[in-house]
């Protein structure tokens, strides 16, 4: 048995966050330094050194906290911003008015920033902006409305600061799951190219073999031949178009690329969108070919189910009237505000009136399988047969209407 590739994803957020944790180690040590050379200035050192010994024990028992985006829970991100404003706050009772007036830091000082990055990296922009937000008002509450220039140019730069780098996080998450789900694709494309070969220089010659050899010893064996040849064509086909038909659709379109993989009959599955192109795939056959777009045809995922019953409805039919013999072909067309799907086939056609005189009899294959499914859909179904040169059927969905 050939070994399984693993598709490995590396992070991008990882080196964030080790920085993120070095970054509130230094600022706290930067906090304590500006306290310990400014200790004669405040007018409460004590009550300075209490709120910087409760932020040493903080950013010290919560290290690890930071270390991954699994440990830095919403609810450690909370605690974390209310130590940083608390600190802020408390610094107009620690320290003199005139050197809050004169621009002073605040008691955390820079370490705030951290408590913002935190939101940043864990959450995107939106997250930094909610944190920045509080932070701004701590500042500005701290020097009674009227904040110096100095302080809102701070204000300004964790505000924008935080704000890109939630940004670039995002960017980077979305590109990171293009490149692993490029890589996986990869990975599932040598796997097949292998099963192919394989099966290519096993079964398939056997049961070319056995169809040459049948058609020339003749008689039953002849039969056994041509059921071989199908057998052949119809292996062919699944090799040269993916063993798994599975949907791939995005979790998230915030998160650009994300995709996840589901079966399409998963009991519940009837939200999002799927590829059109997994559920008519099945469809191809020895007798039956299938013509796809080299790229996805995403539908919402009751039409593409109710397509795809419409399509199955129209072979039923080649079947049952075209008889076993006949050929049958798929063509799936997107025009981006319409898909298209067409079935023909090289049967003897429809009588004229035939359609009129079915549904009279109560027979409501076409009326109810194929039209009726497509006017709930807001499309419409065209059947059009020569007598003698088969019948084709478009069925067509716009994408503005599909729910």
């Amino acid at each position: 048995m050939a070994k399984r590739e693993r598709v490995v994803r590396m992070s991008v957020e990882q080196p964030l966050w080790r920085a993120l944790t070095a970054y509130r180690l230094l600022t706290m040590v930067y906090a304590v330094l500006l306290f310990g050379f400014a200790y004669q200035r405040f007018d409460r050192p004590k009550v300075a050194a209490g709120y910087l010994l409760c932020l040493v024990v903080w950013t010290l028992a919560t290290h690890r906290r930071v270390a991954n985006a699994a440990s830095c829970t919403k609810g450690f991100l909370g605690a974390d911003l209310t130590v940083a404003i608390v600190g802020i706050l408390l610094t107009p009772i620690a320290d003199t008015h005139e050197r809050i007036a004169a621009g002073g830091p605040t008691l955390p000082s820079i370490w705030t920033a951290g408590s913002v990055l935190a939101f940043a990296i864990k959450g995107g922009w939106r997250w930094a902006g909610f944190a920045s937000t509080f932070v701004a008002a701590a500042n500005v509450l701290v020097h009674g409305g009227n904040p110096t220039r100095d302080t809102l140019h701070n204000v300004l730069l964790v505000w924008v600061a935080s704000i890109a780098i939630g940004y670039v996080v995002e960017v980077a998450r979305a590109s990171e799951a293009t490149l692993a789900r490029a890589l996986e694709i990869e990975a599932a494309t040598r796997e097949r190219e292998r099963l192919a070969r394989d099966i290519h220089d096993g079964v398939l010659q056997v049961l070319a073999m056995v169809q040459r050899r049948g058609t020339e010893l003749g008689g039953e064996a002849a039969e056994l031949g041509r059921l071989a040849g199908e057998q052949e064509v119809a292996l062919r086909t699944l090799v040269s178009s993916g063993l798994v038909h599975t949907c791939r659709i995005s979790r998230d379109e915030s998160l650009g690329a994300l995709v996840d993989a589901y079966e399409v009959d998963e009991p519940g599955f009837d939200e999002g969108e799927l590829d059109l192109r997994t559920l008519l795939a099945p469809h191809a056959g020895s007798r039956v070919s299938f013509a796809e777009p080299g790229t996805p045809v995403p539908l919402p995922v009751p039409a593409a189910k109710e397509l795809a019953a419409a399509v199955g409805a129209a072979l039923d039919n080649v079947r049952r009237h075209a008889g076993e013999g006949a050929r049958a072909w798929i063509l799936v067309e997107d025009w981006g505000d319409e898909v298209i799907v067409t079935v023909r086939d090289d049967g003897p056609g429809i009588p004229a009136g035939r359609l009129d005189q079915a549904e009279g009899e109560g027979r409501m294959g076409v009326a109810l399988s194929i039209r009726g499914r497509l006017r709930d859909l807001g499309g419409t179904a065209e059947l059009v047969s020569v007598p003698g040169q088969g019948t084709e059927v478009e069925l067509k969905v716009p994408r503005g209407r599909t729910q």
